[in-house]
């Protein structure tokens, strides 16, 4: 068989391939839709929700050492100015505790070194759940023919449903 012969043959097998499918009893109609129900789902997804509320809070106060330090030096200083042998030594750290507690004295004078009470952001947060519906298809309550069907379809077909019926030949045995 030549390559002309084939490609009409083949051409004829496609073209008469519909009218097979139409004698094996395909056809399309359409049925009455009696009712559309949609399905709702609920989907809980969970999220943070913080706010910021002030609260007081104590917070102590550091005090200065600075006044220890240089009164202690200059304590130490003078006392070693004083006497002689072991009693300069002795003369020196008496000084210096003195020239310390005099120095703190000055340079924190008049301060309170009590707790004091200060606004502070403290963040509370809390987890809530965000509920959303969403549709998830519609139940399809159709008629044809004097018999009522129901299916799930995703959209809402409107008032006709488009139906692909088959027929057969019941086999008898």
């Amino acid at each position: 068989m030549n390559v002309k012969a084939k490609l009409i043959l083949s051409a004829l097998g496609v073209c008469a391939l519909p009218l097979a499918q139409a004698q094996a009893g395909d056809f399309e109609d359409f049925g009455r839709v009696t009712r559309v129900q949609p399905r709702i789902e609920q989907v809980r997804t969970p999220r943070q929700e913080c706010r910021t509320d002030y609260v007081q809070a104590q917070v102590p106060q550091q005090r200065s050492q600075a006044g220890t330090v240089i009164g202690g030096i200059a304590g130490a200083l003078l006392g070693s100015q004083v006497g002689g042998g072991n009693g300069k030594v002795a003369a020196a750290a008496a000084g210096a505790i003195a020239g310390g507690m005099i120095g703190d004295n000055v340079d924190n004078n008049g301060r309170a070194y009590g707790p004091q009470v200060q606004e502070q952001a403290v963040q509370r947060c809390r987890t809530v759940d965000s509920v959303q519906e969403r549709t998830n298809g519609y139940d399809v309550t159709y008629d044809y023919r004097g018999h009522t069907y129901t299916t799930v379809m995703n959209r809402d077909p409107g008032n006709r449903v488009r139906l692909r019926v088959s027929v057969e030949p019941d086999q008898y045995q």
